[in-house]
């Protein structure tokens, strides 16, 4: 019944007057995404409708067929066109139109990590066996499918019936490459192509083929194989796997030399539900939008929607605060962490001093000693540019002073190895004022030190006629006290779109993390470095994010039942506050969420805050949507907004966030537990941390559960006289426990002058 309701909504469209073909010949045509809300029942049906959309603005068949760049039929309603400006303002005023916007250009959120989450290689904590019916679409840069990450040699089950997708041919790649491990490659290259024409290479494969490496990585890392002795050039060797190495992979790839358009992102998310994926792990993100102008947001929604599971990266715009992107409440929103190993790389001076420096630096040098110099000392005065030579931009130091030295230059723009290297020189010392907790692989020989080294080294050049050094390749250091914590590249909240839900959700590890590469890509990311390697060692929140997916995959296998948000729920819930470092963890939650994901706990969290569609219908009522626009969203035709706005706040989210307070505070919020344990019959009491200054009740204060799946509510009332004058957030939690599990929920409070100072 509800398609039919909305076929009748949307045919009306054909009959709209005064949308006779309109185009301004000055105006040049970009792809616009035209979102119509929930899938109709009759792919056939739906295009014809969507052409007959098209030529209501354009002149004829054949200008309707160049305009076209994707129909949007599976698990959502609407099209990708080439569109003016007038074209698409015409389009967004038809009924049964959500929302048009222009196809943007997102960007990817550039082995040991498992065992430092409890899932060792030696124990396969019980997973059932249903961990190889799992299917992990995972939309990139494609897939390298000879990595060993993909083989199948250890998955004798055949492929999970349901599946339907498939492998496409292209540039070095065909049906052939695929096997019981990497089930599904497709490719989604219209988008790019219209906006920036034909896919050639160098650089690129016009195929699911993997050129870049980002994509073999962060599905390796969700649920890759399990391969022995990896590591780059002997560097973090062990045994690299993914959080669910029995999974199957999909890839889908939408990034194309690094950039990957609205149109391609949601022509995957719509081909990955059809598909039968049960999640889908999205490294890619832009500026935040409104969640219905926003390709990731939109393909989220309607594959939560059909059951499937969407963790997507909060961005590397860190430290500062209201950077986090991909923050739609319906998605899991990952940050990025240290894990227990860094690399060091050692320098060693002439007077026999060594510095310890951060680096991925793989290559010897092949004398002892090489002449040590300042870039800032020797600088061109013929350069426009001399007074940067510090920094070892191109042209600005005397190429003979350069040439088999290692130079000291100082973090900028720009690549001052590739600068180096090109000069004839033979290493970098590379000074890095801001962070050097995170290891960066380097064209040449290079070491990052911190400016209190840098002011050392600098003397000791000074001090001698014959300054020398050396640069020792790294070395993998395991140690304890080095975690965890937030890194200070990930995106911090709050949530510039709806401030009263806490973003990002959670933490992994995202800071050297080893995975599966493309052996055809570059190490550094230099041109000049042609090096190949099967796994390599990078950072960023595209990291985290597959850990996060292989996490949710690993429970999924021993609750292939549960929702989405249950999923989702068990992993905040049972995360690990992050505690340490100050000065990488100030930011509390909106730096790390819930905390640290904890897979093994996930798995038995107790109590789960569940939501669905209904939820987020009504979630959307309180962003002002209409009852017309809800209904197109979700799909339910006697849909309707209630009389009394719903607050935002009242979603059923695992977190809590208060934003925006002035003055005093006195704010109730509704919450529902669902009885997930082993044991129906259970107590849980809740314990509360209040935050500074701010009084807490909670009521009722135990629940009871008899039932499995049983379902109880509560409310939880904050008040406070004053926030306290410091610019700065209130942190607490509320936590229920029956003695076992223990279902942690931060709170957050903040003033509408918040900053982190």
């Amino acid at each position: 019944m509800a398609c039919i309701g909305k076929w009748t909504l949307l045919m009306s469209i054909a009959l709209v007057c005064g949308c006779s073909a309109i185009l301004g010949q000055s105006e040049k045509r970009k792809v616009h995404i035209v979102y119509m809300g929930n899938s109709l029942a009759n792919p056939e049906k739906a295009t014809s409708l969507y052409q007959k959309v098209l030529a209501k603005v354009l002149s004829g068949k054949e200008e309707v067929a160049r305009s076209m760049v994707y129909s949007y039929t599976a698990s959502f309603s609407g099209f990708a066109a080439e569109l003016s400006t007038t074209e698409a303002a015409s389009i967004s005023k038809m009924p049964g139109v959500v929302s048009v916007f222009p196809s943007s250009v997102k960007k990817l959120h550039t082995t040991r990590s498992w065992d430092f989450l409890g899932l060792s290689t030696t124990s396969n904590h019980g997973l059932p066996t249903g961990g190889s019916n799992i299917i992990i679409g995972v939309l990139d840069s494609g897939v390298w499918p000879e990595s060993e990450s993909f083989s199948d040699k250890y998955l004798p089950d055949p492929i999970p019936s349901r599946w339907k997708g498939t492998c496409v041919s292209g540039d070095s790649f065909s049906s052939s490459n695929c096997n019981r491990k990497l089930i599904g490659a497709r490719m989604f290259p219209n988008g790019y192509e219209q906006n920036f024409g034909p896919i050639i290479g160098p650089g690129e494969y016009r195929s699911p083929r993997d050129a870049e490496g980002h994509g073999s990585h962060t599905a390796s890392t969700a649920g890759g194989s399990s391969v022995k002795h990896a590591s780059l050039f002997g560097l973090a060797e062990g045994t690299a796997r993914g959080g669910t190495p029995t999974a199957r992979i999909a890839a889908y790839k939408v990034c194309w030399f690094g950039s990957c358009t609205d149109a391609d992102i949601l022509a995957a998310f719509d081909e990955a539900v059809a598909d039968g994926v049960d999640l889908i792990s999205s490294s890619i993100g832009g500026s935040p939008q409104d969640y219905f102008s926003d390709s990731i947001a939109i393909g989220a929604f309607h594959a939560v929607q059909n059951g499937v599971f969407v963790s997507s990266s909060a961005g590397n715009s860190g430290p500062s605060v209201y950077t986090a992107t991909n923050v739609a409440p319906w998605l899991t929103t990952v940050a990025a962490s240290s894990i227990d190993r860094k690399f060091t790389s050692s320098i060693v001076l002439g007077n026999s001093l060594p510095y310890k420096g951060v680096a991925l630096n793989t290559i010897s040098l092949s004398n002892p000693w090489y002449p040590l110099v300042s870039g800032e000392a020797i600088r061109n005065a013929s350069s426009p540019l001399a007074n940067f030579s510090k920094y070892c931009y191109d042209g600005t130091m005397a190429l003979d002073k350069v040439k088999d030295s290692i130079v000291v230059c100082y973090g900028g723009v720009g690549a001052p190895d590739a600068t180096v290297l090109a000069a004839g020189g033979a290493g970098v010392i590379l000074v890095d004022s801001f962070d050097k907790s995170v290891g960066f692989a380097f064209s040449l020989p290079c070491s990052v030190v911190g400016t209190a080294d840098a002011k050392h080294i600098l003397k000791y050049i000074n001090s001698t006629s014959f300054p020398v050094a050396d640069i020792l390749p790294s070395i993998t250091t395991v140690d304890d006290s080095l975690v965890p914590q937030t890194a200070i590249f990930s995106s911090r909240g709050p949530n510039v779109i709806t401030p009263d839900i806490l973003k990002p959700d959670i933490t992994a590890p995202g800071v050297d993390i080893l995975a599966a590469w493309s052996p055809v890509s570059s190490i550094s990311g230099e041109s000049t470095d042609n090096r190949s390697t099967s796994f390599n060692i990078i950072s960023g929140t595209s990291m985290s994010c597959p850990h996060v997916t292989g996490a949710a995959a690993f429970v999924k296998s021993f609750h292939p039942e549960w929702s989405p948000a249950a999923i989702k729920s068990a992993l905040m819930t049972t995360a690990t506050p992050l505690d340490g470092d100050k000065r990488f963890n100030k930011d509390g939650p909106l730096g790390y969420g819930s905390g640290l994901i904890s897979p093994t706990k996930a798995t038995d969290p107790g109590l789960v805050y569940d939501a669905d569609t209904t939820d987020f219908s009504l979630f959307l009522c309180g962003l002002n949507y209409t009852s017309e626009q809800v209904q197109l969203i979700s799909g339910f035709s006697n849909f309707s907004c209630p009389e009394e706005v719903p607050s935002v706040i009242d979603l059923n989210y695992p977190s809590i966030a208060i934003a925006n307070v002035q003055g005093s505070l006195n704010k109730s919020i509704i919450r529902t537990l669902t009885n997930v344990g082993f044991s129906g019959n259970s107590t849980y009491t809740v314990h509360i941390q209040a935050p500074k200054g701010v009084s807490v009740t909670v009521s009722p204060s135990c629940l009871h559960f008899d039932a499995p799946y049983q379902r109880l509510s509560f409310h939880a009332n904050f008040q406070a006289n004053s926030l306290p004058s410091e610019q700065v957030y209130l942190s607490g939690a509320l936590t229920w426990t029956d003695g076992i599990h223990f279902v942690r929920s931060p709170v957050l409070i903040w003033p509408a002058s918040f900053t982190v100072q």
